[in-house]
């Protein structure tokens, strides 16, 4: 690795996914970098699920940050299978993962790991919560952290996810609820303490969907299984209140009365607690005006629901192609840096625009009154087209 230079202090916000591949690539070139993170440490929360990480977008990513082999050995082997079950639990769509398609499956703790590994000890401040980001000039901006002095940014980015500290400095935008709310929770050793699960699963991904309702799984390294329990709701807060009130397992068996005993089941054995998720997103084609020293990646930038798949795999894609239009363009100048902004921004709006897009209209085919038959046929077009 390429020993970072001192200026210009490149300061992200956020060490998610987009944040840490861009500190990852600038970090290659010998770009100066900090990343600021709320999180204790990085393993101070759940992480999240698994990931299908696609070919022309996250893997290229990690293929500019030096990280497309070790990701390859990491992967989850079979995680490409699907199966998509409908209510009564009759099968209508198995594919089984053959090895040769280009989103294979990897734990998000895992990938976000491998970004971590290759950054220069303290890239990551962890422990540090933005209260504000205010301007200065020559298209500086100056970033409080509670309970130290203020940094000042040459070039600040907003990767810091839903609720972006960042984001109000481009932008009025707020994410707004989609009518779809997760719980989701873990069952553990499948194969041997929950075997009707770990069966109607298999060994990659299950979608069972009707009614605005959906019973979501992956199988997970481990012997672990990821249920989502996801049903339409009239408010965000809904189902949690529903929870608090009467259990999550009574009220989520009582949303999905009737359906198969098999997908119960992945309700009524689930060992961990369930976590709640209501799902929000920006709207499609979310822009801004360009101001200097300052842009967004990933959720901060284009928040989206996750039935596209496509959250983590554009937030990589950001940040590989910001950090490449900086090196290019060259990230020692402020006129550098402001031709990097524009030319990155003006590829990066249009591609999320397309993909929120795809990801709302998955959305209401999920969530439809056949949503097993929908996207059973919506993977068959894919396949033939």
């Amino acid at each position: 690795m390429t020993t970072p230079s001192t200026p210009p202090a490149v300061v992200v916000v956020g060490a998610g996914l987009g944040g840490l591949t861009l500190a990852a690539v600038l970090q290659r070139h010998g770009v100066g970098v900090v990343v600021l993170d709320r999180d204790a440490g990085p393993h101070a929360r759940p992480q999240g699920g698994m990931l299908d990480v696609h070919e022309e977008s996250g893997q290229a990513a990690l293929r500019a940050a030096g990280l497309l082999d070790a990701f390859r050995a990491a992967v989850l082997p079979g995680g490409e299978a699907m199966r998509i079950l409908d209510a009564e639990g009759r099968v209508l769509l198995e594919e089984a993962d053959d090895g040769t398609g280009g989103r294979p499956e990897i734990p998000r703790e895992t990938l976000r790991d491998l970004l971590l590994d290759v950054l220069a000890p303290g890239t990551v401040r962890w422990g540090r919560r933005v209260t504000a980001v205010r301007p200065r000039s020559g298209g500086r901006h100056e970033v409080v952290v509670d309970g130290e002095p203020a940094l000042v940014a040459d070039l600040l980015v907003g990767a810091d996810g839903a609720w972006s500290r960042v984001r109000p400095l481009l932008s009025d935008a707020v994410p707004a609820y989609t009518g779809v709310t997760m719980a989701t929770a873990r069952l553990h050793d499948v194969d041997e303490r929950h075997p009707v699960p770990a069966a109607v699963v298999g060994g990659g991904l299950l979608l069972a969907l009707r009614d605005g309702r959906g019973v979501i799984a992956h199988r997970e390294p481990g012997a672990v299984v990821e249920l989502y329990a996801a049903v339409r709701t009239d408010g965000p807060d809904d189902l949690a209140r529903a929870i608090d009130r009467d259990g999550a397992r009574a009220v989520l068996l009582e949303r999905f009365a009737g359906w198969a005993p098999e997908l119960r089941a992945l309700i009524g054995e689930a060992d961990d607690p369930v976590v709640v998720r209501p799902i929000h997103a920006l709207p499609v084609g979310h822009a801004w005006a360009h101001r200097p020293g300052v842009t967004l990646v990933g959720d901060a930038a284009h928040l989206m629901s996750p039935f596209a798949g496509e959250g983590a795999n554009l937030a990589m894609q950001d940040g590989a192609e910001l950090a490449a239009a900086l090196v290019a363009h060259g990230p020692a100048t402020a006129a550098g840096r402001e031709r990097a902004l524009v030319a990155y921004e003006a590829a990066m709006v249009p591609r999320a625009a397309r993909e929120a897009a795809g990801s709302a209209a998955n959305l209401e085919l999920c969530f439809g009154p056949d949503g097993s038959t929908a996207m059973r046929d919506f993977f068959l077009a894919g396949a033939t087209a």
